[in-house]
């Protein structure tokens, strides 16, 4: 059972999520306002003087094309203020920049048609004006399709901000017409005819493309992809929250608690919460590692370290609304009252290739689970379930399992390591249960590195340690605000805490998912080392875990181990839909585009024929 449990939590999830990530970052990466400006005004002047001498070759065309340039180029600007500062300001990602830069497409392909139009239909008005109207046809379908795909705002405003930049430059266009001739009435019927088949297309294929939505998961696909490109984009969470919170469903979450304190008061803090910081950059629970770290500083004044719970994607939080609830069910509990003065040594086990350290804290036992060197991934909740209970039958109040996520380097198979790592922490606890306990002494220090942020895989939480002493043994606890470590990194950490005196610990990580969907690569985000230079790191721990042994002195402990009850979580099945829905709206997207409409334009060009 815990095998398959494992299956369903690891990596089939995380390449969902890593797909979509992949994707959608790279989406909306523009130049500066400045150079889309610069681009825009050189296209103008190029086109406009194209469009003249493709008529006439004259000193006075190539003078009066730059005047027709630098006309479109000011009419744009000001169909892109209107619709992007006016029309679209309330929609969360179309703003002038971006309506900046689709005019520059819109000026090329409407240049194109104009100059065509004036190299064959200059002498034949009815054949000009169809050839236009077909380029007004192509930047409305162009725009249409981008701004239905991507606008949030109701239907009436997009289509006036897709017909402003192009109507605006077709009314300057027929000021400069071939020999100051007047167009009739009848001229305009290609146009509206170009107008109205545009319309009809994208109407078509928003209907397509959300239908998907509608069959899946009963909502609109484009709806989501929007939800999706305004995280991106714009770093808004709430869109998509709001669709995480419709299709969520409510668990009761465990968080546990492991407080030292001295006679100056706590000195440190280990919080261990069930639940996956997911699913990426701020969505759900993904800043939640820190949101914790953060808000029980600032409440207690000591150092916290918040390592993951055994958790994977189907245990995300929803929303900020959820974050709250577990936030302050922790300020309610985090003042602990009975303390013990004991606790044992930290002992290790290995079964075939799963390392489980234990250390016993009054009637408490703390484990972290590893497969270090070889790579880890999220390991479920029931194998937290699995080690309380084998707590529990050896007579242990409880036991705080920390998944200390901190070796990636490959594939990972969960089915073929669950119970392997359910044994290790069972023969750990053995050991660690035989073992005398003595009076332990605590220090604890942070640091937050400046040179290391999301980009390089490590949270705003930074790396915190906590050194224990019991008897002669010092045993440090790293904790690392990331999500999991490059393999073998680990080891040299360790390393170096043996040459500072510190026998025993081990290097945690936080699976922060706030640095997730930060970068273009595969993955989505970097795990520490990969991008972070391993001995600036190192130095860092090395300082950290030094002013730690520094202020070591006598502590008493304490655990607490409580339920947020009815927190909803996005679930594995609902997420996955979600990733899958999004990542293939893409894809349809594309295809009934590239089926829709140039049959559009076919018909178009038919019934412009017999106008």
């Amino acid at each position: 059972m815990l095998g398959a449990a494992m299956m369903a939590s690891a990596e089939p999830m995380e390449s969902q999520i890593s797909k979509v990530t992949g994707r959608y970052s790279l989406l909306f990466t523009l130049p500066s306002q400045r150079a889309i400006y610069t681009c825009q005004l050189v296209l103008c002047f190029i086109g406009g003087s194209v469009i003249l001498i493709s008529r006439e070759v004259s000193e006075f065309s190539l003078m009066f094309g730059l005047f027709l340039g630098t006309s479109i180029f000011f009419l744009s600007l000001l169909a892109d203020f209107l619709s992007g500062e006016v029309l679209m300001s309330s929609d969360p990602v179309l703003n002038l920049r971006r309506f900046s830069f689709l005019s520059i497409p819109s000026c090329l392909i409407l240049f194109m048609f104009v100059s065509g139009a004036n190299v064959v239909g200059i002498s034949d008005t009815a054949l000009w004006v169809k050839i236009v109207s077909g380029g007004f046809f192509s930047v409305l379908v162009f725009r249409l399709f981008v701004l239905s795909t991507v606008s949030s705002v109701d239907y009436g405003k997009t289509l006036t901000a897709a017909l402003m930049q192009p109507t605006f430059s077709i009314i300057i266009l027929l000021v400069f017409w071939p020999d100051g001739t007047t167009l009739s009435v009848y001229s305009a019927l290609p146009f509206l005819v170009s107008l109205l088949l545009a319309v009809s297309g994208t109407q078509i294929f928003v209907s397509l493309a959300d239908a998907a939505g509608k069959q899946t998961l009963g909502v609109r696909s484009l709806s989501l992809f929007r939800a999706f490109l305004a995280n991106w984009t714009e770093d808004l969470n709430e869109p998509l929250e709001n669709f995480f919170e419709k299709l969520g469903e409510e668990r009761d979450i465990r968080v546990s608690l492991l407080g030292f304190k001295t006679r100056k008061g706590m000195k440190a803090l280990m919080i261990v919460p069930v639940i996956h910081p997911g699913p990426f950059r701020n969505v759900g629970s993904s800043p939640l590692p820190h949101m914790i770290q953060e808000k029980i500083e600032n409440k207690t004044m000591c150092i916290v370290s918040v390592p993951h719970g055994p958790s994977g994607h189907d245990l995300d939080a929803t929303s900020q609304l959820q974050n709250e609830k577990i936030l302050n069910k922790i300020m309610e509990f985090v003042d602990l009252r009975s303390f013990d003065f004991y606790a044992g040594p930290l002992v290790r086990s290995r079964v075939d290739g799963a390392n489980a350290s234990c250390q016993i804290f009054g009637d408490c036992a703390v484990l972290t689970l590893t497969l270090a060197p070889e790579t880890m991934e999220d390991l479920p909740r029931e194998l937290d379930y699995a080690i309380s209970s084998e707590a529990r039958k050896r007579g242990l109040a409880a036991a705080i399992t920390i998944d200390a996520h901190n070796s990636i380097q490959g594939p990972f198979d969960p089915e073929e390591m669950v119970e392997p790592l359910r044994q290790a922490g069972a023969s750990a606890m053995e050991k660690a249960l035989v073992c005398e306990r003595h009076p332990l002494h605590v220090g604890a220090a942070k640091v937050s590195p400046k040179e290391f942020g999301v980009a390089e895989g490590m949270g705003p939480g930074g790396i915190s340690v906590i050194v224990i002493k019991v008897a002669g043994q010092k045993t440090a606890y790293v904790t690392i605000d990331g999500n999991n470590i490059v393999s073998g990194l680990r080891e040299r950490i360790l390393s170096k805490l043996k040459s500072l005196g510190i026998s025993e610990g081990e290097v945690l990580t936080t699976d922060t998912h706030i640095v997730s969907g930060i970068i273009k690569e595969a993955r989505g985000y970097h795990p520490i080392g990969e991008e972070t230079d391993h001995e600036r790191l190192i130095k860092y721990i090395a300082e950290a875990a030094s002013e730690a042994l520094g202020n070591l002195e006598p502590a008493e402990v304490s655990w607490r181990s409580e339920y947020v009850r009815s927190v909803k979580i996005i679930g594995r099945k609902q997420l996955n839909d979600l990733c899958l829905l999004t990542d293939r709206t893409m894809t349809r997207v594309k295809r009934v585009a590239v089926v829709l409409f140039p049959a559009m334009a076919i018909l178009l060009t038919l019934i412009l024929t017999f106008l």
